[in-house]
């Protein structure tokens, strides 16, 4: 097992949370943080690239001239692709990036994202974030009391709605629940904000 301080909201701190060395305190699998981004970002691609083939292109029902006796290259249709304005040929079409990665890797991913968060000193366990109100104003000092700086990934639980209200209009958080917590925002985060509840269930999935 490894800790970390435990903060309040307030940016006090509240004694030491105990993390599981399994998931937040292992050697960093860079391959399969890399696997899993390119993955991910993959899946992102919308894919409606289309270009139109010979048989999509308009015109060229008749032949252009006779087969024979001309003294040029025969040609059956205007629109073949030597043709200006003819068919692309092998072009892109609309497809799906998506590809599957193992659950294990993506797992490792996962945690080798959250040890290196934890070894670099990025992770901040706080006991819970917690508003009468959506209030982005307040989301706003919570973060600066916590130190969380301008690209913080915020965890919390789904019961903490006021939370999620109130972090999503500030530019510098992203938040999320555990269930939406993945390599790609891990990464692109200098800071992981986590609440104690948060941290059980990510715990729970990833154990």
């Amino acid at each position: 097992m490894t800790s970390v301080a435990l903060f309040k909201q307030d940016g006090s701190q509240n004694g030491e949370v105990e993390l599981n060395a399994a998931i937040f305190g292992i050697e960093p699998n860079e391959n399969a943080m890399y696997e899993a981004i390119i993955r991910q970002r993959a899946s992102m691609r919308q894919g409606t690239h289309a270009v139109k083939n010979r048989s999509a292109v308009s015109g060229g029902g008749k032949k252009p001239w006779r087969q024979k006796g001309t003294g040029r290259a025969r040609a059956g249709s205007i629109r073949e692709p030597q043709w200006r304005g003819g068919g692309i040929v092998f072009g892109p079409q609309p497809r799906s990036y998506n590809y599957a990665l193992p659950r294990k890797v993506r797992q490792l991913a996962v945690k080798s994202a959250l040890s290196e968060k934890v070894a670099n000193k990025a992770l901040v366990a706080v006991d819970s974030l917690s508003f009468d109100a959506p209030k982005t104003k307040e989301f706003a000092a919570a973060m600066d009391s916590l130190k969380a700086g301008n690209k913080v990934l915020v965890v919390v639980t789904d019961d903490d709605k006021n939370a999620v209200l109130s972090g999503r209009n500030l530019a510098s958080a992203t938040v999320v629940t555990p269930a939406q917590m993945n390599i790609l925002n891990l990464v692109n985060s200098d800071k992981l904000v986590i609440t104690k509840s948060a941290l059980s269930q990510v715990e729970e999935v990833l154990a």
